[in-house]
């Protein structure tokens, strides 16, 4: 069986997340919500939220998919109708716009740019979007409905990172690569491959390039690890977890820290999780979000506003939720 249809399979039968039960970790702290954040349109189901990013002034833009799940098979190629990027005001919830309508398929993930545009990854377009913050789709990178490992083709891109003018793009489910390409979408260069090694993924599930030390965070979901990196692919540090804790995104808090979303397909969570784990240590403190109800939930992507409050794309919970700047040092 090559490569391509052995991860396929797994996609199918669930075990890219891991089928059947696992021991459960540490202990976590129950951490708080703001409640009654944001303010969905009226009459608009949000679908299955998968990433949130927030821009310099403060709007967070959230990424969900209304109507449409992630599929056990074949990947649907008709574009979904209704509007699949909504933006709210940071402080209080307020909707400041909503778009993406008709022209995404599969979007996993969004990332905002120092330049405050909006790149996103559509695992079933097999492309990343280029928008501007209004929604005005501005360039593509890779080719449209082409599974493929080579310059112009993904194989069901993740997440995508920013470094000094250019795009790093995680293209985590199929090909475990990291991939740079010019703003422009020309190919530059790429490291990773398929495996547990040194500078290896198992689906490099988000991509971050920290601006306070210039290197490259890789969640590496399958591996169970978050990789901090240097330009080169090179490791310079690695955070193990125990069993069932799979990191689906890592940034750097301002102190050093580093914030990690937990999730795991197959289980139901009954929280939407986050890990912290000090700059000093690799010791996690566990904080579970408690909304009320026993799930099922699944924290997907996680983002920092410029204001130091945190928020938590729940994919199976199909919402998002904000966390008070300082909350997680109040604990």
């Amino acid at each position: 069986m090559t490569r391509l249809r052995f991860v396929l399979a797994l996609i199918a039968c669930g075990v890219l997340a891991a089928c059947g039960s696992a021991p459960k970790g540490p202990a976590a702290q129950p951490l708080a919500s703001v409640a009654g954040w944001p303010q969905w349109p009226d009459g608009q189901a949000a679908g299955q939220v998968t990433a949130v990013d927030v821009d310099a002034d403060n709007r967070v833009f959230v990424l969900h998919r209304p109507g449409r799940d992630w599929p056990v098979g074949d990947f649907p190629t008709d574009p979904i109708p209704a509007d699949t990027v909504t933006v709210f005001d940071g402080p209080t919830g307020a909707l400041l716009d909503a778009w993406g309508s008709g022209e995404m398929v599969m979007p996993h993930g969004l990332s905002i740019a120092p330049d405050g545009s909006v790149w996103i990854t559509d695992a079933g377009r097999e492309q990343v979007l280029h928008y501007t913050p209004d929604g005005d789709l501005i360039g593509t990178i890779g080719t449209m409905g082409e599974t493929g490992d080579d310059d112009t083709h993904f194989g069901r891109a993740t997440d995508v990172g920013f470094d000094r003018g250019d795009i790093l793009v995680a293209d985590g489910y199929l090909n475990a690569r990291i991939a740079r390409f010019m703003s422009g979408g020309g190919y530059v260069s790429q490291f990773g491959g398929h495996g547990g090694g040194a500078g290896q993924f198992r689906l490099p599930h988000s991509v971050e390039v920290s601006e306070q030390a210039g290197d490259i965070i890789v969640a590496d979901r399958e591996n169970m690890r978050v990789l901090v990196m240097d330009r080169a692919g090179e490791v310079s540090r690695t955070v193990n977890f125990a069993p069932f804790q799979y990191p689906y995104a890592a940034k750097r808090m301002q102190d050093g820290s580093l914030l990690i979303a937990q999730g795991r397909d197959g289980q139901n969570m009954g929280t939407a999780r986050l890990i912290h784990v000090a700059a000093n240590s690799d010791a996690p403190t566990l904080f579970d979000l408690a909304p009320g109800d026993d799930g099922p939930h699944r924290a997907h992507d996680l983002a920092i506003g410029p204001d130091g409050a945190i928020y938590v794309a729940d994919v199976m919970a199909e919402r998002v939720y904000k966390v008070a700047p300082g909350a997680l040092e109040k604990n």
